[in-house]
């Protein structure tokens, strides 16, 4: 069964204050998505890269992946990241395989990592990566933000990606929330009623949202 993986790179990166998209924002002198490119190219695991780029941009995506040998399709994305992850899964070339999707936000995710989630998927149908929280989460009211509830901290987790799932199963949760905004992929497969293995993450694996994000991760690196 192959691998393949989703590098979803098209969102437009406002809250970094840039007039390029995010994942095409420069990290110590290379693209942001070339860092997740380069690590799933030289994994052992990963047969497979389908880049969904800004459909604006296409040309720039074009030329950086043509430096990644994995790479077997570059195409557009949608308006919202469920619909360019549906527009990445359009694009794999067999219907058995098992598919990581993976934000190009995320330039720091390590091959360890990958094969920590990449073994789980020997089990379960769908898992991710994840890192247990350190700080107290308050719930708060929709109205005045005061606290409804203070959270157990012991069971609660920081969703990562990428995240891996058998192919049928996240084609299939697509078609069924096709209209539903989600923030991840889990969450689609999670209203299918499918047990979602959480996988122990990395720290360093931080999500690129803001300027401060940025200047973090150069320090990581």
């Amino acid at each position: 069964m192959k691998t393949q993986v989703i590098i979803v790179a098209a969102g437009t990166g406002s809250r970094l204050k840039s007039k390029i998209p995010k994942a095409l924002v420069t990290l110590k002198g290379r693209p942001l998505v070339a860092w997740s490119l380069k690590i799933f190219e030289t994994c052992s695991l990963i047969d497979g890269i389908i880049l969904v780029g800004h459909k604006n941009y296409l040309k720039e995506f074009r030329k950086i992946a043509s430096c990644f040998k994995k790479v077997v399709a570059v195409v557009a994305g949608g308006a919202k990241r469920a619909d360019s992850v549906r527009l990445g899964l359009s694009a794999i070339d067999q219907d058995d395989s098992i598919v990581l999707v993976h934000d190009a936000a995320r330039p720091l995710i390590d091959e360890s990592s990958i094969k920590r989630l990449s073994q789980a998927l020997k089990n379960y149908e769908a898992a991710i990566l994840a890192i247990p929280v350190k700080s107290t989460i308050k719930k708060v009211d929709g109205k005045n933000i005061c606290v409804e509830q203070t959270l157990p901290r012991h069971l609660l987790w920081e969703a990562q990606t990428p995240q891996g799932f058998h192919q049928q199963v996240l084609v299939e949760a697509h078609r069924q929330r096709i209209k539903e905004e989600a923030t991840d992929d889990a969450l689609l497969v999670e209203k299918m009623g499918i047990r979602v293995k959480v996988v122990m993450g990395n720290q360093r694996n931080i999500k690129i949202t803001t300027e401060q994000d940025l200047h973090m991760a150069e320090q990581l690196l």
